[in-house]
């Protein structure tokens, strides 16, 4: 089966210089879920058109015809006649269509085979059908058009099942149906759905399957379907993370996306936001933070900070107001405090770094305490250099570290310091000028 994907549209009610399909759904490209649902069924072929050139960048790796102008959906199927000519089944879809699911479609194909079908159509009832081509059946039930919205009359209007705009083909039936396809309509367009009128008047058998999940028939056309559309998918995913036995305090506050795997007893408090590939563990617990492509290991606490591509081993602490950037590696009972940011730093177990801290490319030994304020000089203004500091060792207060520099274990540094030296094990390092007390005038 062949599953052609239409996304070749402006979407002018975006509002967009992005191609529609491009934009995100719950952390995820629109297009890459409809083909993420399609391509488990065989190969995928993308109809382009708008900004084609940033969809193609993007998936290159998928098949496409390009219409350089848009005539309407059957337009589309007609310029693709020599990609799909050679496939037994064709599925057509929308590409803003990213809802629909893989059990929709295993529907559609059991039911295709099984009634030894020429064409089979997903459609939906709805309380208030206007803009949506209306499904018309004979006395047998059977599907014999599809009448758009522009083109009913009154009494077809009242029809309150509609077209979704997925269909599955022999193909046969399609290359038979898809040259006689007319624009002699209001808009002057080839429309597709014309295709099931000519079926059936050249003796093919057409059918529908009705849509269980009325969500799944969303189609993005503005802003506000989109963020319809991403809000449905979270919720989605956060029941099933509380299936998992994920306790979210505030499901209407928490927004974590589709990939984020999350243990059994950890707790989410609202205004978190979880993203990409992040991992966490069980046991942990989330206050207010962002948290994005991130390893978090079990029995963790997260308050209030933000938390990008770092690896946190069991028993970490951070926050309230910290910010751990990319590279960043906690091991085991690493405690960070409020307002530290830490940036490719390796700290080992049982490091604390309480208050208002900088460690940029740095290492820092097991138990070793961070004082408050002190800061990492990395950057002499071409490169990023390392500081290495060993375990056991005491970080005064304001302590400076004027990279690459090493630093040993079991050293103590005074309080003020500027350390541009490496100092050796069981040393203390004072680098400050020495107090002076005069007499006031």
């Amino acid at each position: 089966m062949l599953s052609i994907i239409l996304a070749a549209g402006k979407g002018t009610r975006m509002k967009s210089s992005i191609p529609k399909v491009l934009h995100k759904v719950n952390g995820e490209k629109m297009l890459q879920k409809v083909i993420n649902t399609t391509k488990d069924f065989g190969d995928v072929l993308l109809i382009l058109g708008y900004k084609k050139e940033e969809i193609i960048k993007d998936f290159p790796e998928y098949d496409y015809v390009v219409q350089e102008e848009q005539f309407g959906t059957g337009h589309a199927i007609k310029i693709a006649k020599d990609k799909f000519k050679d496939s037994d089944l064709v599925l057509v879809t929308y590409g803003d269509g990213p809802l629909l699911s893989k059990y929709t479609i295993e529907k559609m194909k059991d039911k295709f085979i099984k009634n030894n079908l020429d064409c089979l159509l997903l459609t939906c009832k709805l309380d208030d059908p206007m803009g949506y081509g209306r499904i018309i059946k004979n006395d047998m039930g059977k599907v014999v058009d599809i009448i758009e919205e522009k083109e009913a009359s009154e009494d077809i209007k009242k029809i309150n099942e509609i077209n979704v705009g997925v269909y599955l083909f022999k193909t046969k039936a399609l290359l038979d149906v898809i040259d006689k396809i007319d624009n002699k309509n209001s808009k002057g367009e080839y429309y597709l759905t014309d295709a099931i009128k000519i079926l059936n008047n050249l003796g093919y058998t057409s059918d529908s399957l009705l849509l269980k999940d009325k969500n799944e028939m969303i189609g993005i056309n503005s802003k506000k379907d989109l963020a319809l559309v991403s809000k449905i998918l979270t919720l989605k995913k956060l029941d099933q993370l509380m299936e998992d036995g994920v306790n979210i305090i505030d499901p209407n506050n928490t927004y974590i996306e589709e990939d984020v795997v999350i243990g059994c007893d950890t707790t989410i408090y609202p205004n978190t936001i979880i993203k990409g590939k992040t991992i966490i563990g069980q046991n942990c617990t989330i206050f207010s933070s962002r948290i994005e492509d991130s390893t978090i290991k079990d029995n963790v606490k997260i308050d209030n900070s933000v938390i990008e591509s770092s690896i946190l081993e069991d028993e970490v602490s951070i926050g309230p107001f910290a910010h751990l950037r990319k590279g960043t590696v906690l091991n085991k009972k690493v405690h960070i405090g409020n307002f530290v940011e830490v940036k490719n730093s390796t700290l080992n177990e049982g490091v604390k770094s309480g208050h208002l801290t900088y460690l940029g490319d740095s290492v820092i030994g097991a138990n070793t305490n961070i004082g408050a304020g002190t800061i990492t000089c990395n950057y002499d203004g071409v490169n990023k250099n390392k500081t290495f500091i060993g375990k056991d060792a005491f970080i005064g207060s304001n302590s400076i570290f004027v990279a690459p520099v090493k630093v040993g274990d079991n050293v103590l540094t005074a309080a003020g310091s500027v350390i541009t030296k490496n100092v050796d094990d069981n040393k203390i390092a004072f680098g400050r000028a020495r107090q002076v007390i005069i007499n006031k005038k």
